[in-house]
């Protein structure tokens, strides 16, 4: 499972929601609109992901990434960065 890097501990995800007027409630709500599932991504995992702080998460997995952003109406990369290469696991 891939794991994403959320950019400036998440003040890009603050300031896209920001400009959309929307809460962290509201944005959980919008994944749920924009995933086939209707799962959506929880009102706590958008609080970890957007937040700052000790409670907040540098990392997310790639589907709440992409629901989050889609959400947002804005692109991923945008928002979150690849983690790098570990050579532990570069084959050699």
């Amino acid at each position: 499972m891939t794991d994403l890097i959320r950019k400036g501990e998440g003040k890009p995800l603050r300031d896209a929601m920001a400009r959309r007027g929307v809460t962290q409630a509201e944005l959980a709500a919008r994944t749920r609109a924009v995933d086939v599932r209707g799962q959506g991504v929880s009102v706590s995992t958008v609080i970890k992901v957007t937040g700052r702080g000790r409670t907040a998460a540098e990392k997310c997995r790639l589907r709440t990434a992409w629901l989050i952003a889609t959400a947002l109406d804005e692109p991923l990369q945008q928002h979150f960065d690849m983690p790098s290469v570990s050579t532990d696991t570069v084959e050699r």
